[in-house]
């Protein structure tokens, strides 16, 4: 179907929705503007880190690529179905866990998205402040601090200016990789590289773990930024879109990543921005790489301030039973997420690889299980039939805590435990399995087939069709005793 590219009509600049649903005469965009926003999410410096983790613990380049390629497939395929909800629910994602676990029980895996949106928070203003430290000659927790500064103006204006940098900054980020891959290629034999393939199942699955970690730990809030699109927006349309957007876009990071650690060798911890830049020059294009790479940072944290804003508003409203918060109560909860991530980007400054390597696999533990229950029940179960009222609603259709959901979400946790591989913690089975961390693929099949087979046994009754809020009427929706039925 055609997709309506209008503009709303007088739509303030600055955000006035917050996790309420988004009727169809506010809704705009194009699908190209999600290529965009996860093409600049994924073209940026923590990428290269993460790619670069692959070398720098005990892969060869050639495998490394690979591996990290196969897990960007498999990881993007489960991010882009989470994005797909976005333009048919008009909500953001972690509001629908409550189909799943319930109005009260999807506190659950909030709180642990709030603690990943921190998290990646602190990552990414590690490497943004050491990029405006080196550009402005500060010390880097006065990089750090200016860049969160930054990171709050944007974020209070929300959804439209969060598009608008996203589009900005790739464009940045494609003339900044390009240049950086041309000095690359150029200054450096990469067929040696290639050419030294030992191959290792563990290293290989370590590579496979870091590429579809980050792809599916953007599944709690993809859908926050697609949920402004026309409601007729194709849905493969938006798998596309942001699926293609988000794995090129991190391939290429993590293939420069890559190559950068295997050229530095021990050179490349802590001291990753500058010898990124240092690959492609000096003096004023030194200036204008650094620049580039803080640029680059603000998406991807502009994303996780405002996801962790929507995740808290999710928690607030349904403790509460409100269906709203006030735009002071917002920007408060902004200032707070990004305080927390600031202080911990500051204290952690000094360990950044080792402690990110293992926040990032770890973090598969506690949102693989969420990912295949959300789908499962989306695609298979309810097929697409929400009662959106009802999320709002303990008394309603969903109850307040849904035991089934909760309990196969705990077991997919628990279940990981272990097959994980960590500095900080080994599951018994690891050694078992030659040290090879295969966590993230039980934490995926195993509640999926679980909660398949246990929705199926105990059904709960699903709408007919999608049941929209009674204040989100148009010339679409057939009404049906005050409600909108689609």
């Amino acid at each position: 179907m055609p997709v309506d590219t209008r503009e709303p009509v007088n739509q303030p600049l600055i955000e006035q929705r917050s996790i309420d649903y988004i009727p169809e005469v506010e809704r705009h965009g194009r699908l190209g503007s999600q290529f965009s926003l996860w093409l600049s999410a994924n073209l940026q410096i923590t990428a290269i880190v993460t790619g670069a983790l692959a070398v720098v613990l005990g892969g060869d380049v050639f495998w490394s690529l690979v591996g990290l390629l196969i897990g960007q497939l498999l990881g993007g395929a489960v991010m882009a179905l989470h994005a797909a909800q976005g333009p048919r629910l008009g909500l953001p994602q972690m509001i629908s866990s409550r189909v799943q676990f319930g109005v009260y029980g999807a506190v659950i895996p909030l709180v642990l998205v709030c603690l990943m949106y921190i998290g990646f928070s602190a990552s990414g203003s590690v490497l943004a402040g050491q990029a405006i430290a080196q550009l402005t000659g500060l010390a880097d927790w006065q990089g750090i601090g200016l860049f969160a500064a930054i990171i709050v103006l944007f974020t209070v204006f929300g959804y439209r200016v969060i598009h608008l940098v996203g589009r900005i900054a790739s464009v940045l980020g494609v003339l900044a990789f390009a240049y950086l891959f041309y000095a690359l290629l150029a200054g450096n034999d990469m067929s040696a590289l290639l050419a030294n393939r030992h191959f290792s199942l563990s290293s290989f699955l370590l590579a496979v773990s870091l590429s579809a970690s980050w792809q599916i730990a953007f599944g709690p809030y993809v859908a926050d930024y697609s949920r402004y699109l026309p409601r007729n927006t194709s849905a493969a349309g938006t798998f596309w879109a942001v699926g293609l957007g988000s794995v090129i876009g991190a391939q290429a990071a993590m293939v420069f990543g890559v190559f950068a650690a295997a050229l530095a060798g021990k050179g490349f911890a802590h001291h990753e921005v500058a010898f990124i830049v240092g690959l492609g020059g000096t003096g004023v294009v030194a200036a204008l790489l650094y620049f580039s790479i803080a640029f680059g940072k603000l998406t991807i944290t502009i994303l996780n301030a405002y996801g962790s804003f929507m995740s808290v508003a999710t928690i607030v409203t349904g403790l509460s039973g409100q269906r709203r918060i006030s735009p002071t109560v917002r920007t408060l909860c902004i200032l707070c997420m990004v305080l927390v991530s600031t202080s911990l980007a500051l204290l952690g400054k000094d360990s950044f690889l080792k402690d990110f390597s293992a926040f990032i696999l770890f973090l598969l533990a506690f949102f693989t299980p969420w990912s295949a229950i959300n789908l499962v029940d989306y695609y298979a179960i309810s097929q697409e039939r929400y009662d959106l009222p009802a999320l709002n609603d303990p008394q309603g259709r969903y109850g307040a805590w849904n035991v089934l959901g909760i309990t196969v979400y705990v077991l997919g946790v628990l279940i990981q435990m272990p097959f994980i591989a960590t500095h900080f913690y080994t599951g018994p089975l690891v050694a078992h399995l030659g040290d090879t961390d295969i966590s993230w693929i039980i934490g995926l099949v195993v509640p999926a087939v679980v909660y398949y087979w246990a929705a199926r046994r105990w059904p709960r009754p699903v709408p007919a069709q999608l049941i929209l809020p009674a204040d989100a009427r148009d010339e679409t929706d057939q009404q049906l005793g005050g409600v909108g039925v689609v």
